[in-house]
């Protein structure tokens, strides 16, 4: 399994981001998608995940209402647009893939494969 995250950038406070998550390897209908991300000095952090097949999805508090993730079957993409975004939203965001995750613990980073980071940075 591969994971290549994109579409991470710069840009200011109350902006909008989107980014991706090619996933490739094998079929993922077994599989939970999420996104964490992992501010310098901190723990690994749950952003949102979504099951491949059903399309379920869990967010973070701190992602309620501002995130929204999304995949693409056809083209085997996870997405996680990102607005009104703020300064603390700043840090490496990864993507990450679960096979048969028990789903109570979609907020826990017991993922199997992650790929690589991909900088966001917020400011004024």
């Amino acid at each position: 399994v591969q994971l290549q995250a994109s579409g991470g950038g710069s840009v200011q406070i109350g902006g909008s981001l989107r980014l991706s998550c090619a996933a490739s390897g094998r079929s993922f209908n077994n599989y939970v998608m999420g996104w964490f991300r992992q501010p310098p000095g901190k723990e690994r952090e749950f952003v949102a995940a979504i099951r491949w097949s059903g399309g379920t999805t869990r967010y973070a508090d701190s992602a309620k209402g501002r995130f929204t993730i999304s995949k693409s079957s056809a083209k085997s993409m996870v997405y996680l647009e990102m607005n009104s975004l703020k300064p603390e939203d700043t840090t490496l965001y990864y993507c990450a893939a679960a096979q048969g995750l028990i789903w109570s613990n979609f907020d826990r980073p017991q993922y199997d494969y992650w790929g690589q980071g991909t900088q966001v940075t917020v400011s004024s």
